[in-house]
């Protein structure tokens, strides 16, 4: 039997009411998503993923024939974090620059969110809630200008030097990436960050990890304003990160793990929808730990790495 023409009608606007405020629910269920965006089209289409290659470095400790002497060395002001060991620039190679021996933290820098962040530099902003911290007198965190130099250079006779790769997991529902040695498949035996156990000059003495090591990496990635992009590094020992040549993190010294974080809005030079880069350098000096964990919201890519050394005859 045929329907009448007015109920039809009527029935079909009821269903098209009913689709678009199914569609208008979707609308509102995506809104409320926990996902950030990060680029172009949000968190979703961020890649599950992302590999960084970087360059690791083997030293000899100290008291070997051939050792460096800032390796399995104490700090002359004792153990602990230490500010200002290197400038807040890097070099024209795009290498940290030996500043001081450092002096000592006696209380960190915070932010409203009592989250560690560094000591005041012009170049950062200051946020309400920042609260200051102080510096001891303390030095003696690094020996020589010219022996700092040899951390993140391939110096014959004094390192050895591979390709590294680092993978970081993005976390689900979410734009944050990280990296921890506690839970990737490739150091949750390992118990710690020890990337080159039984490798190029070999595990310490008397011991199954190779303690004595620096790792570098070179990174881009593209700035988007009032994004919540940041940085974080939780570890030991020596740590420093620069972005576009500034330093926006200093964890210096031999320690236990230590946390900052660097919120890039405070870096009120960057150009919304640049590109930058993001370097990193890390060393592992002393027994008996190595803890490493990244966590950052920046999408993170490779820049061409320079050719590392072999084995020297």
């Amino acid at each position: 039997m045929s329907q009448h023409p007015q109920k039809s009608v009527s029935k079909n606007i009821a269903m098209i009411t009913m689709l678009a405020g199914c569609s208008a629910a979707l609308v509102t269920m995506a809104g409320a998503s926990p996902i950030s965006p990060s680029g172009p089209g949000g968190a979703q289409e961020l890649p599950e993923e992302i590999t960084l290659t970087g360059i690791v470095r083997d030293f000899r400790e100290r008291s070997v024939e051939g050792g460096h002497p800032d390796f399995e060395r104490q700090p002359s002001g004792g153990f602990g974090q230490y500010i200002g060991m290197v400038a807040d620039y890097l070099d024209d190679e795009g290498k940290p620059v030996f500043n001081s021996t450092g002096l000592k933290l006696g209380s960190q820098w915070r932010d409203a969110n009592n989250q560690n962040i560094i000591p005041s530099k012009d170049y950062i902003a200051s946020r309400e809630g920042d609260q200051a911290g102080y510096l001891r007198t303390n030095s003696g965190a690094l020996t020589t200008t010219g022996n700092f130099r040899q951390w993140f250079r391939d110096t014959q006779g004094v390192n050895v030097s591979k390709q590294l790769d680092l993978t970081l997991v993005r976390q689900p529902g979410s734009n944050v990436y990280t990296f921890d040695d506690k839970s990737s498949e490739e150091y949750a035996n390992t118990g710690g960050f020890f990337p080159i156990n039984g490798d190029l000059f070999g595990n310490s003495a008397g011991n199954n990890k190779n303690f004595h090591f620096t790792f570098e990496l070179q990174t881009q990635f593209i700035y988007e304003r009032d994004a919540g992009l940041n940085f974080k590094f939780i570890g030991d020992d020596d740590v420093w990160v620069f972005i576009d040549g500034h330093l926006v993190i200093d964890i210096g010294g031999v320690h236990s793990a230590v946390t900052q974080t660097i919120d890039l809005d405070r870096l009120e030079w960057l150009e919304d929808g640049r590109s930058y880069n993001l370097s990193f350098f890390f060393a592992e000096r002393h027994r008996t730990q190595s803890n490493f964990r990244i966590e950052t919201t920046l999408k993170l890519r490779n820049v061409e790495l320079p050719p590392t050394a072999a084995l020297y005859d």
